[in-house]
């Protein structure tokens, strides 16, 4: 393979511009599939005849203060159980990823699990042939920038 590969470490600062949701903090999880982003509501709705998805996100680890809403077609939808083992249904959304300076489309699983310590999950299929995961390291590619920093609290 002649593609040069990014170096990252085992959790990165990643941002989602067509969403306009903020730099939040990513575990890179290349023995996970699907990318997995935690929302804390899900609604389904319709426009134009097209089905999507509303969607809250508390970007900051350890703030549930703060919150981003959302809004994207479905790709998918797929049964699942949430936390308590019941049926839910989860949506499967297409979307641009930022991490670093590059940018590529991803798709990712919405999934109310708001007691997640990272509220995304970065699966093979979005990292694949694109990362190479050190997984001794954290931040390789830095922080956001100064003005869209996380002040996380304690």
């Amino acid at each position: 393979m002649d593609k040069t590969r990014i170096t990252v470490g085992w959790q990165e600062w990643v941002s989602f511009p067509d969403l306009n949701l903020p730099w939040l903090q990513a575990k890179i999880d290349s023995g996970k599939k699907t990318s997995i982003l935690h929302t804390f509501v899900t609604e389904p709705f319709e426009k134009a005849g097209q089905a999507m998805v509303r969607f809250g996100v508390h970007p900051h680890q350890n703030d549930r203060d703060t919150a981003t809403l959302c809004e994207a077609p479905v790709t998918e939808k797929r049964e699942g159980h949430n936390a308590d083992g019941e049926p839910e249904t989860h949506y499967l959304i297409k979307t641009t990823l930022q991490m670093g300076n590059d940018q590529w489309p991803i798709k990712l699983l919405l999934i109310n699990r708001d007691e997640m310590k990272f509220r995304l999950s970065l699966g093979h299929t979005a990292i694949d042939g694109r990362l190479l995961v050190d997984p001794s390291e954290s931040f390789l590619l830095g922080k956001p920038p100064e003005q869209e920093q996380v002040k996380e609290k304690p």
